[in-house]
């Protein structure tokens, strides 16, 4: 039996033309037997529609699910994920699970051990598309992601990691948006991943957002356009499919959708000035797929059901009055949000019969599978509905090369992923994004020769992508790297007294304090331990590591940052920021509110200091 995953050292040989040739046999004799082809090997609308023609009922059933599957190989992985494979879907591989359901979508996470590094993942890839092709009537599959950058991210080092939406809203650069999705994509598409479920489109108007936040461009709808249409050319230009989510926008909610039923309460109204246009915009940058919110809408569709689920709000609206006819995928149908009302047999039925393409990730897919098959012998679907997404599915296939070239190679990785160039790119990027909100008595840029001994304290959350972290080390080696004697004293996210205590002692032996926040509210422990490090006189710094509202909660510290996320990329420009080395040029793309009075804005969008 082939191992996929032996290239996890970038050693493995590429698979042979006999192989590749053997396997591709099904589809390129399904396609030679259809009509004309728009290009060599690749087939148009007719040639596709022969090719659905020609499909068994469960074939296109299959073509409509998108499933995770645990593993680094596709059909050799860990016992572990063998056993999780058999106890969540069924199957032993990822190649069993191709065979039993004929999944049109894989999507790879990290948790479920997909992406341990590049040469990997491209095997993976190679080894799942070997697996479908060489079924009788075998079609490519998929392969999919949530590569976001920022706070997520599935691929990790020594891919290229760039900063985060709410990053590039500060930044405020098209080009710069465009970039991430050309360099992004190109590092996917060499994996063999060509779906990212990227951009987010949604416009984070909320503070207390749990879900989206800075994974959101920000609160400016025109602006969060104008970023969401330059990233989708980006990514699109390099092969990829982008999909902009989660329509009809997830912007305005204190509710987590993977553990709750949000309800967004706009008007008609306000959602066409305010969740719309991110939407319209992709749709006008040509935009290959567009991926659904589990979140109630009245003003929309006053039946309670979630968007996902929802004929008025996918057909109504996005199909017929957006004219939209790309793809229409759901948000993960494990979610929370899409099963609170149905059952997860009829969540998938539901969702067809709204206007969805691509069911992605249900929690029981036999379950989800059957249920569709016995909607359509049923009458409750007719074949005819299923024909128009596998047809939409199938042409974005088509679009995205992958009846013509379904394999990568290893030496495409070695070219593209993670290079120097890539890198550097990355790192310019995230110096344009770094957001300086307060400076008082010009404490910054930090001087080496009056402030040589710096403390690094705070937060050191889980980190986000496969990222080196933590980010308190992080950011005490690149101000080490930049001259400065650091230390790193990570105190956490809720920092106890007696963890305060050793801060403040560590912080009387240096002459400077940087301290990372995450998320502080009031009167949690980053508030009292941030408090407790101006009173002892040095001076302090904090970085916001995620959320810009922490500002807010830090009156007293005189110098403040907005980094946006914790990602390695974004806290060592914060470092080169602090340094001196770079000038901070980002500006907020969200309003801040004052702490004691959510009413007023403490700092407007567009607030951001230089020197």
């Amino acid at each position: 039996m082939h191992d996929d995953g032996t290239a996890s050292t970038g050693s493995t040989a590429q698979p042979s033309r006999r192989t590749l040739l053997a396997a591709g046999a099904g589809v390129t004799a399904a396609l030679a037997a259809a009509a004309p082809a728009s290009a060599a090997g690749t087939p148009d609308d007719s040639g596709l529609r022969a090719l659905i023609s020609r499909m068994t009922l469960e074939e296109k059933v299959g073509q409509l699910f998108v499933m995770r599957v645990y593993g680094h190989s596709a059909t050799a992985p860990d016992q572990a994920d063998i056993d999780a494979n058999l106890k969540e879907i069924g199957v032993r591989t990822a190649a069993e699970l191709v065979a039993k359901y004929r999944v049109g979508g894989i999507i790879y996470f990290a948790w479920a051990h997909n992406t341990r590094e590049p040469h990997q993942i491209a095997d993976l890839s190679n080894g799942i598309q070997r697996a479908s092709l060489g079924l009788p009537r075998g079609l490519p599959v998929l392969v999919s992601t949530d590569q976001e950058h920022g706070i997520v991210a599935r691929v990790g080092e020594p891919a290229t990691l760039f900063p985060g939406a709410m990053a590039l809203g500060a930044g405020g650069s098209r080009r710069d948006a465009r970039a991430v999705g050309r360099i992004a994509g190109a590092e996917l598409r060499a994996m063999g991943i060509r779906q990212n479920y990227s951009p987010v489109a949604d416009v984070n108007v909320n503070p207390a957002n749990p879900v989206i936040g800075v994974r959101s461009f920000g609160a400016d709808p025109r602006a969060v356009s104008a970023l969401v249409a330059a990233e989708v050319t980006g990514y699109q230009g390099s092969g990829v499919a982008a999909t902009a989510k989660h329509f009809p926008g997830h912007g305005d909610t204190n509710v987590d959708s993977h553990t709750g039923f949000p309800t967004i309460t706009h008007s008609r109204e306000v959602w066409e000035r305010l969740d719309a246009p991110p939407f319209r915009a992709a749709i006008a940058a040509g935009i290959d797929s567009i991926m659904t919110a589990h979140l109630m809408v009245p003003a929309l569709d006053p039946s309670g059901d979630p968007a996902t689920l929802s004929r008025p709000i996918l057909t109504g609206i996005l199909r017929e009055r957006l004219g939209y006819d790309g793809v229409v995928v759901t948000d993960s149908l494990g979610m929370e949000g899409v099963r609170t009302k149905y059952g997860d047999g009829r969540v998938p039925v539901l969702a067809l019969k709204a206007g969805v393409d691509q069911l992605l990730n249900p929690p029981d897919l036999d379950l989800a599978w059957n249920a569709v098959l016995a909607a359509v012998r049923e009458g409750e679907l007719t074949e005819a509905r299923l024909d128009e997404s596998v047809l939409r599915i199938l042409r974005l296939k088509a679009k995205l090369g992958l009846f013509r070239a379904p394999y990568v190679r290893q030496d495409g990785v070695e070219r593209t992923v993670g290079t120097r160039g890539h890198l550097a790119a990355a790192d310019r990027i995230a110096e344009r994004t770094t957001t300086l909100l307060v400076n008082e008595g010009r404490l910054l840029p930090l001087s080496r020769r009056r402030y040589p001994k710096v403390l690094v304290v705070g937060a050191d959350p889980a980190s986000p992508s496969g990222t080196t972290g933590p980010p308190t080390g992080v950011l005490a080696g690149a101000l080490a790297e930049l001259g400065f004697t650091a230390t790193a004293l990570p105190t956490g996210t809720a920092p106890s007294a007696a963890t305060i205590a050793r801060a403040v002692a560590a912080a009387r032996d240096v002459d400077a304090v940087v301290a990372a926040t995450y998320n502080v509210t009031a009167g949690s422990g980053q508030q009292a331990l941030i408090e407790q490090l101006v009173a002892t006189g040095r001076p302090v710094v904090a970085v916001a590591i995620r959320n810009p509202y922490d500002v807010a909660r830090l009156p007293s510290v005189p110098a403040v940052l907005a980094a946006y996320s914790w990602t390695d990329v974004e806290v060592r420009a914060a470092a080169r920021v602090i340094a001196g080395r770079a000038r901070p040029v980002g500006r907020l793309p969200v309003p801040v509110q004052r702490a004691d009075d959510p009413d007023q804005v403490l700092y407007p969008i567009g607030h951001g200091l230089t020197y």
